[in-house]
């Protein structure tokens, strides 16, 4: 197996790319004009970037308001492996934070990569564009836990909507069928759209989903509400390129407001008191570096720090800032600012695994494209002058969720899904060996995951380094509960289920020699799993909110953070279970929400 090729190519045809020039994004401190900010915004990775660009954009919308983001990574403009869709898993490494979690001893003692992204849009720059909000259960558990009904799913359309922009797909075909024009906006910043080049494999999922019925049936649009069964994949994507929350929230009508900066290339790394109101710290300095060994600057904010660096880099902000275990923190030489002994503790994140089958020589699969590298230029070409072809997609077609029958749950000891629209698992399909591509052959993966794991792990810092930009120390945890290794192996033999329909004949031949081995018994399939699985990128509970007199969490139902003043966090991280999807809709309803929230405090604050 070797890694799907970048070549020389991206370096050629970077050079066509014209790099826009932003008005008010800066690579050098020494270039801001001096500006006192109402409100700085602490942007970096994962969905926190992601939620930070979409704070930028609702706060400086009043002219009144003075906004500053501060954003580890570099630009996102004109770098071709972000922007071609197909190629989101062919991103450099520069573009990734490259963190690795600690030996995991239910993944045989792996050290697996966790990736989260190092640019301007956070993981939206860099994820598969995957849009899925969650199910409608899952909101009202939030609402619940919270004591805070805005978060209901009710509550959460109008800013649902404000997110959402339905376009048309990049080969514009007709899409009756395969979406629910009723459960969708035309209103909002950032697109949303369906696959817009044919796959060979969705007409045979849509077969066998027929064939088979069951928890395979087909449903109109898995953004309903309901996502159970299977659907047409829904992508953040415009004509043809990757729509990120730095390409819509900070497209330039929106970053060339004069009252927005935003500064790349700057790592915060801590947040600090300047002031004490009523026994409570106020928190509205924040300390950054542009590089790794200094010097390092100080911003303050007049209303709010608003943090969103994602569920692994705020836990590591807030330790190294003396919020966190008072505890701990005195015993690695940090001075504890305020006691909240939740941060770092309750991550959550879906554990998965990728299954791979042999497919026919003589059909068609997108491996070549990773095989050939003279076809792959042609598509580049292509993809450069029309924005059509096989680049205009993310590696998926059709994705089924679903949820365990009582019989198989009674075999698996409880439920932890939020209720009866809150799938378990969920498998999606690639017409490729996505992302390990090798020299030759054609496959069909199905990625399977399990959407409501009962493992816990945490993110901590290094008490062993003298550096506050030191990588955190991730334990995920992943596949340690007796539940999520069972559920895993339960998703598995469902994948095997549904590639046995005979609408499949002729196209795949056989599982690869490791799948068909693990298939032989439990305990072979629970090696293979441990072998082969690991944590997604969809990682929340970091930071997670509670009701406002919880004795845990780290932030209450309005998102700021609980014993200081003028700090909020806005990012998946304040999610206290991970959705039963994918987590970047979820952070963008999030970032809509807060942003309302701050506003409507500050625009009415006398």
């Amino acid at each position: 197996m070797v890694p799907i090729p970048l070549t020389t190519v991206f370096f050629l045809l970077v050079l066509l790319q014209q790099r826009v020039a932003i008005a008010t994004l800066y690579e050098n401190i020494q270039d801001i004009p001096p500006t006192n900010y109402d409100f700085v915004i602490l942007g970096g990775n994962d969905p926190g970037g992601t939620a930070g660009c979409v704070v930028a954009n609702r706060l400086s919308e009043n002219e009144k308001f003075n906004v500053l983001v501060i954003e580890a990574g570099g630009p996102n403009m004109g770098i071709l492996a972000i922007d071609i869709p197909l190629f989101t898993y062919t991103i450099p490494s520069r573009y990734e934070w490259n963190t690795t979690t600690i030996p995991q001893p239910a993944l045989n003692n792996r050290s697996v990569n966790f990736p989260h992204a190092f640019i301007l849009g956070g993981s939206s720059s860099h994820n598969g564009m995957y849009y899925n909000r969650g199910p409608r259960d899952d909101w009202d558990r939030y609402a619940r836990l919270t004591g805070d009904e805005g978060w209901s799913w009710n509550s959460i359309q109008p800013f649902i909507a404000k997110n959402e922009r339905w376009t048309l797909p990049a080969d514009n075909h007709n899409t009756t069928g395969q979406y629910n024009p009723s459960v969708h906006s035309t209103t909002g910043i950032n697109s949303v759209t369906l696959a817009g080049f044919p796959l060979p494999i969705n007409p045979l999922s849509l077969q066998a989903s027929q064939e088979l019925g069951g928890i395979f049936a087909f449903n109109l649009d898995y953004n309903s509400g309901n996502p159970l069964g299977t659907s047409w994949g829904q992508y953040t994507i415009n004509k043809g390129t990757r729509s990120s929350a730095a390409a819509s929230y900070l497209a330039p009508e929106f970053i060339n407001r004069k009252n927005l900066h935003v500064l790349v290339n700057a790592r915060v790394s801590r947040v600090l008191q300047t002031s004490s109101h009523s026994h409570v710290p106020q928190v509205l300095g924040v300390e950054f570096a542009q590089n790794l060994n200094g010097p390092f600057h100080r911003v303050n904010a007049s209303k709010e720090v608003v943090i969103s660096t994602g569920a692994i880099n705020t836990p590591q902000l807030l330790l190294n800032s003396g919020i966190g275990n008072s505890t701990f923190l005195s015993s690695i030489g940090i001075t504890p600012l305020v006691h909240l002994p939740s941060v770092g503790q309750n991550m959550s994140v879906h554990a998965s695994a990728k299954n791979v089958w042999i497919v026919n020589a003589s059909a068609q699969t997108d491996d070549i494209i990773f095989q050939n590298q003279t076809l792959q230029n042609e598509l580049i070409e292509q993809w450069m002058r029309t924005k059509r072809g096989p680049l205009v997609d993310a590696a998926s077609g059709l994705s089924i969720y679903f949820r365990f029958n009582h019989t198989i749950l009674a075999t698996l000891g409880e439920d932890p899904s939020s209720g009866s629209t809150a799938p378990h698992a969920a498998i999606g399909m690639q017409p490729a060996n996505i992302p390990n591509v090798p020299a030759a052959g054609k496959f069909f993966t199905m990625s399977t995951a399990v959407l409501t794991p009962t493992s816990r792990g945490s993110i901590t810092i290094n008490s062993t380094s003298p550096s506050v930009f030191a990588p955190p120390v991730i334990d995920a945890r992943t596949l340690s509960s007796q539940f999520d290794l069972l559920a895993m192996r339960e998703v598995i033999r469902t994948a095997v289920s549904f590639v046995s329909a005979s609408a499949w004949d002729g196209y795949i031949t056989s599982p690869t020699d490791n799948l068909a081995a693990a298939l032989e018994s439990d305990e072979a399939l629970d090696d293979y799993i441990r072998t082969i699985g690991g944590p997604n990128e969809h990682v929340v509970g970091t930071a997670s909110m509670t009701s406002p007199d919880a004795t845990y969490g780290v932030v209450n139902p309005d998102l700021l953070v609980k014993g200081v003043a003028g700090l909020r966090i806005v990012d998946a991280s304040i999610l206290p279970l991970v959705t039963a999807g994918h987590t970047m809709a979820p952070a963008y309803i999030v970032a809509e929400r807060a942003s309302s929230l701050i506003k409507k405090k500050w625009e009415t604050h006398h």
